[in-house]
């Protein structure tokens, strides 16, 4: 939150955050792209390993320090909440910018990975492995994320030989637009939150609507940006394999690791992980349906997302 006296501050900290997420993101698609031209591997394989990992670092900050001060609550929820806004909220609003084609690899290799996380998440969850046993389901989560990371340089390896690289700036150059539209994405989201927050308490809104909805949404403004900015400029592989990558890596890395430290609860958490495990579900048929996510399905799965929100403001008064 911005220092007492100085609140004028945050309207223009606001519009600074939001001038570097945009150029930042700008930066980001176009040094991802080329460098998955010059290495001659498909821009998805780059944005599900490096931009996925990039763009989940505020998430990486919020849940992990959360674990280390013992607040399991922020930790595991920061995480699910996230999740969630990355595909309903960032893909639907992806898709009403542009329709985003689905790549085949997708199909057959991504979306079964999410899939297959979520519900490794969801199991974990029911068998207690969060609780007594944190310690544990965390070295097994990290070892899953270890091997998924391992697969993907497979994958990459094996498509550099077979696809021909293109000679144009050096990798170096490129791979540093990647890491500064990375720098750029999370400082503006950063000043985002701060600023958001600093208006909300001046209106006076209640702190714990201020940590449900824009600190939830603040760790995803870096996917946010990212995969709108790609859906503008048709790089639909980007969209998607950052919103994909980024799960991955919240879940398997980020729980991983704040398992480590304390018990996630994740028990008390359960119909958040359901309401996870069904929305990753359903992506199934939206991307098996002609191989795109139309304008119609993204402003569905918005729909969807404002109720999510509506359940997690009022829902659970309903349900005990």
């Amino acid at each position: 939150m911005i220092p007492s006296g100085l609140e004028l501050l945050a309207i223009p900290i606001f519009i600074g955050g939001v001038l570097i997420l945009y150029k930042g993101s700008d930066i980001l698609v176009d040094g991802t792209s080329k460098t998955a031209a010059k290495l001659g591997v498909s821009t998805l394989i780059i944005s599900v390993l490096l931009v996925g990992f990039g763009t989940s670092a505020p998430e990486l900050a919020i849940s992990v320090g959360a674990a280390i001060q013992n607040d399991s609550g922020i930790s595991l929820g920061n995480v699910i909440g996230s999740c969630i806004a990355n595909i309903l909220l960032i893909l639907g609003l992806s898709a009403l910018i542009r329709p985003i084609k689905i790549n085949k690899g997708i199909i057959k290799r991504e979306m079964p990975i999410v899939v297959g996380v979520s519900f490794v998440l969801l199991f974990c969850s029911y068998a207690n492995l969060f609780e007594d046993l944190h310690i544990f389901g965390g070295i097994i989560f990290l070892i899953l994320f270890v091997m998924f990371v391992l697969y993907f340089v497979q994958c990459a390896s094996k498509e550099k030989n077979k696809n021909k690289t293109i000679k144009s700036e050096k990798t170096s150059k490129n791979i540093l637009f990647i890491v500064v539209g990375i720098i750029s994405v999370i400082i503006g989201a950063e000043l985002l939150i701060i600023s958001s927050v600093t208006i909300a308490e001046s209106l006076s809104i209640p702190t714990f609507i201020i940590a449900l909805s824009i600190v939830a949404v603040g760790t995803s403004l870096p996917e946010l940006a990212v995969s709108v900015m790609a859906a503008y400029k048709g790089e639909s592989d980007i969209a998607v394999g950052n919103v994909l990558g980024s799960n991955v890596f919240n879940i398997l890395l980020i729980l991983g690791i704040a398992a480590l430290f304390i018990p996630l609860n994740a028990v008390a958490s359960i119909n958040h992980i359901i309401i996870l495990f069904a929305v990753t579900i359903f992506l199934f048929p939206i991307v098996y349906t002609r191989h795109i996510i139309s304008r119609i399905e993204g402003i569905f799965m918005l729909v969807l997302y404002g109720i999510f929100i509506w359940y997690a403001f009022f829902g659970y008064t309903y349900f005990i």
